[in-house]
This record gives C-alpha cells, sequence and structure tokens, in this order.
C-alpha cells in the first residue's frame, strides 16, 4: 500500500516535471531562463517545505503531512490550468513544491518504520522502485497526453493520481504504527555526531546523481527536437525497463556488501549512459543509453537512501528521508539551472557530455572516501597491535 501511494505522487509529479517547461516555452514563450525556474523553483520550495516535514514526523504528524500536502498539491494542479502567464505559472510549481515535500517525505518514513532493520536495503529497494519507475515512467506518459490530448488531459491525469493517494492514505493512517518498534543499528559510515554531519556525506552524493537526472527532466524533450527525433521519450520507457530489472537485486546486494557494491559500478554506467545518449541519432540508439543510465540511478538511489535511514536512530528517520529528497532536490534544481547555462551557448548533445561530469565527481569522492577509512582503519589496528 505504501509503495502504490508512494508511485501515484511520484506519477503525479513526474508527468508535471517534464512537460511544463515544454508547455511554458510553447505556450507562454518563457525565456530558457524562466524555462529552468519551472523545475528550480518547485524543488526549491519542496526542500523548505521538508524542513518542516522532517520535525513534525518526529513529534508523529505524519497524517497532517500526508493530507495536507496532498490538498496544496492538488490546488497547484487546478491552478495550472488557470495559468495564462509564466508568472502565475511559478507561483503554482512553487505551491505544488510545498505540498509534494510535505507527502514525500511521509511515505518513504513510514516504509522505513515497518522494514526489518538487518534487510533495510532489499526493503527499501522494493519500496523505492516507486520512485525510480515513476521518474522513468511518468515523463514518458506526461510527453504522450501533452503531445496528444493537450495540455487540459494531462493535468486531469495528474490530478486524478494524487486524488486516489486520498482514500489508500487513510487506511495507511489507520493501520501503522507510529515508529518501528526494533532499534536501530549504530550508524554504519559517516562521520560521528549530530544528525546533518552523519546525512552528509550521502547527501552530497545524492545532490551529484541528480544533477544529471535534472538534465534529463529539463531538457530532454527539447534535445529530441534538436536532434530531429520524434520519440525521444522512449529514452524513459527503456530506463524504466532497466530500473525493474536492477533494483530488486540492488536492495540484497546493499545488505550482503554494502554501498561500495553499487555505488562505484552504478557511478560508471551513469557516466557512460550520458555520453551515449549525447551521441544517439536514432531511437534504436536510446536503448544502451537508457539501459546503462537506468542500470546505474536504480542501483545507486536506493543505496544511497538506505545508507542515510541507517545513519540515524529510528525517530530521526523523518529527517533523513527529508534530506535524501532535499538532495536529490537541489541537485535537480542545480542541474537544470548550470545544464540551461550550457546549452544557451552549446548545444545540448554537449550539454549532456558535461552532465557526466556530476557522476564522475561523485565517483572520485567516493573513492577517496573509502580510501581514507581504509588507511584509518589500518592505522588503528597497527597501534593496537604496537601496545605491549
Amino acid at each position: 500500500m505504501l509503495t502504490v501511494c508512494n508511485l501515484l505522487l511520484f506519477i503525479g509529479l513526474q508527468m508535471t516535471l517534464s512537460t511544463l517547461p515544454v508547455y511554458a516555452e510553447g505556450n507562454l514563450n518563457a525565456s530558457s531562463v524562466q524555462v529552468s525556474l519551472v523545475t528550480s523553483l518547485f524543488a526549491l520550495s519542496a526542500i523548505a517545505s521538508r524542513l518542516f516535514a522532517g520535525k513534525a514526523m518526529e513529534k508523529g504528524g505524519r497524517n497532517l503531512l500526508i493530507f495536507l500536502g496532498l490538498a496544496i498539491s492538488l490546488a497547484a494542479v487546478i491552478g495550472y490550468y488557470f495559468s495564462g502567464t509564466i508568472v502565475i505559472l511559478l507561483l503554482m510549481r512553487m505551491l505544488f513544491g510545498i505540498g509534494f515535500g510535505m507527502a514525500s517525505t511521509a511515505f518513504p518514513t513510514m516504509a522505513s518504520d515497518v522494514i526489518p532493520i538487518r534487510r533495510m536495503g532489499e526493503g527499501m529497494g522494493y519500496f523505492g522502485l516507486s520512485t525510480s519507475l515513476a521518474m522513468s515512467a511518468g515523463p514518458l506518459i506526461g510527453l504522450s497526453l501533452l503531445q496528444g490530448p493537450g495540455f487540459g488531459s494531462l493535468l486531469l491525469c495528474t490530478g486524478l493520481a494524487l486524488a486516489l493517494i486520498v482514500p489508500l492514505g487513510y487506511s495507511l493512517t489507520r493501520g501503522l504504527p507510529a515508529h518501528h518498534k526494533e532499534p536501530a543499528p549504530e550508524p554504519v559510515t559517516g562521520p560521528k555526531g549530530g544528525v546533518f554531519r552523519k546525512l552528509l556525506i550521502p547527501s552530497i552524493l545524492n545532490l551529484l546523481l541528480s544533477i544529471s537526472y535534472g538534465g534529463l527532466l529539463g531538457f530532454l524533450a527539447l534535445y529530441g527536437a534538436e536532434i530531429h527525433l520524434d520519440h525521444i521519450a522512449y529514452f524513459f520507457l527503456f530506463n524504466a525497463v532497466a530500473i525493474v530489472i536492477i533494483r530488486p537485486l540492488s536492495g540484497k546486494i546493499y545488505d550482503r556488501f554494502g554501498p561500495a557494491a553499487l555505488l562505484i559500478p552504478g557511478s560508471l554506467f551513469i557516466i557512460g549512459g550520458l555520453l551515449l545518449l549525447s551521441f544517439a541519432s536514432s531511437t534504436a540508439a536510446l536503448f544502451p543509453a537508457a539501459l546503462c543510465y537506468g542500470i546505474g540511478f536504480g542501483s545507486m538511489q536506493p543505496a544511497l537512501q538506505t545508507w542515510m535511514i541507517q545513519s540515524v536512530d529510528a525517530r530521526q528517520r523523518g529527517t533523513a528521508n527529508g534530506m535524501f529528497f532535499n538532495s536529490l532536490d537541489f541537485g535537480v534544481a542545480v542541474g537544470t539551472m548550470l545544464l540551461g547555462s550550457v546549452a544557451l551557448y552549446n548545444s545540448y548533445a554537449v550539454m549532456y557530455r558535461y552532465s557526466a561530469l556530476a557522476p564522475a565527481l561523485l565517483l572520485v569522492i567516493y573513492i577517496v572516501i573509502l580510501f581514507n577509512r581504509r588507511r584509518s582503519r589500518l592505522a588503528n589496528s597497527s597501534s593496537t597491535l604496537a601496545r605491549p
């Protein structure tokens, strides 16, 4: 039930996240800067909303977050239809971000509360499949609706997806415990100290992972027009296929071998996928690009989320999930703004080559972290053996 609710929530987001920039440019005559604001303002408002949502979850306010968040999000979707100017559309995007930030913090925290601690990687892998599937299928559905029946049908389907969560969410809030009774493990990674310091490293890595995804959401449809490829949205379909294949396996790999077994090869797959996409000239060429990107993204995202959840105690999981999605949204916002600036002076193909620098930097940072930890462990072992 939690997975279905989360799927519907993110489907509602993703159907508009990839289409509103196209609508703003084509129907509201938005500039390239304004087009990037359609995505970045949503992300920044969601980040601000989650700062409140994480604290509310710690105090047991999940019901308020779910239903108030859904109500605000639905109001914003209705507002899209009556947005006759880019300014009003941007205000509605900020309103949607506030509502989405509330609801998107509640569902993963509730999921982590009912998953056994020792199977957290596997459980969050299954639950996170809803997020990744929505991130892949949502843009495909949204672009198909926008190019087919039109903007009104797109908003109707988005509103229906969000409205369906209400009865499901009501049954969930009556049946799940406030917090899982099983004690949380000791932090497995990250510096000791406050919650923020424990979550800082995986948050930075998640931000870097999300930068390239921001480039896909904000500019893939425009890239398709640049290279005269009518079916560029198939990238999201092929990406979804790869995620469905890798997600059930990635959680088990995490539980057995830890995050390194997913983050290192995943970064390489994402770099390869972006480079292949930048040279694509046909629909067939999208398949290997999307497959590589989907394997990388589908394995790395749940690994980072599980890492963050396991780094805090049970009552701080709302904060951990809030930081996970905040770093994701901030990465998307930064990605659309930076990559949009690159595309302004270059082609979109060149922009996607530049976007591969983000996962490359992620890989370098993580390898340095692993090297420093290994050196620290060896130094501690040597000092222990040297004692009389």
